[in-house]
């Protein structure tokens, strides 16, 4: 995907999961959603059993299943289904895309120009402070327009 393409991506996820924002801060309820939801309807294991046309024991095995994290996104579906509830699964950043593209570039801009620095110094060449932050601004810069696949190769 062409860098500008990429931006205009990052843009639009940020702002629909910028809905997401206040949702992130909530934990999950101590007995899991499965349980939470069922109990707060008033509906029995053995009714919900029924409804997902699994036999009664299974209800509080998917409900432990869930608390541990290996209930799969399916199994969530048809349970929230099964409690006439939409399951709803998204991954949100913990900022926003585009600050996470430019921490990136950053960590990236800063392992480079360190590696330049000291070739510098070595040569008697070195930047003033002001120099080094407008070189590295910069360099960020660059690197969030052009998007290079190096980009998250490693965390330098």
């Amino acid at each position: 995907m062409l860098p500008k393409y990429k931006l205009i991506a990052r843009q639009q996820l940020d702002k629909t999961l910028s809905d997401y924002a206040v949702i992130k801060q909530n934990a999950p309820p101590v007995k899991g959603w499965i349980r939470a939801i069922r109990e707060a309807l008033g509906m029995s294991g053995k009714q919900l059993a029924n409804r997902l046309k699994v036999s009664q024991p299974r209800i509080p095995r998917l409900e432990q299943d869930e608390l541990s994290g290996v209930v799969s996104l399916k199994t969530m579906r048809q349970a929230a289904e099964a409690m006439d509830c939409v399951f709803v699964y998204a991954i949100v950043p913990r900022t926003t895309l585009e600050e996470s593209v430019r921490a990136q570039a950053r960590k990236v801009a800063e392992a480079r120009a360190q590696r330049v620095s000291h070739s510098m110094l070595l040569e008697a060449q070195g930047l003033s402070d002001k120099e080094q932050r407008a070189s590295l601004d910069a360099a960020v810069d660059e690197l969030v327009r052009e998007m290079p696949r190096e980009l998250w190769e490693s965390t330098p």
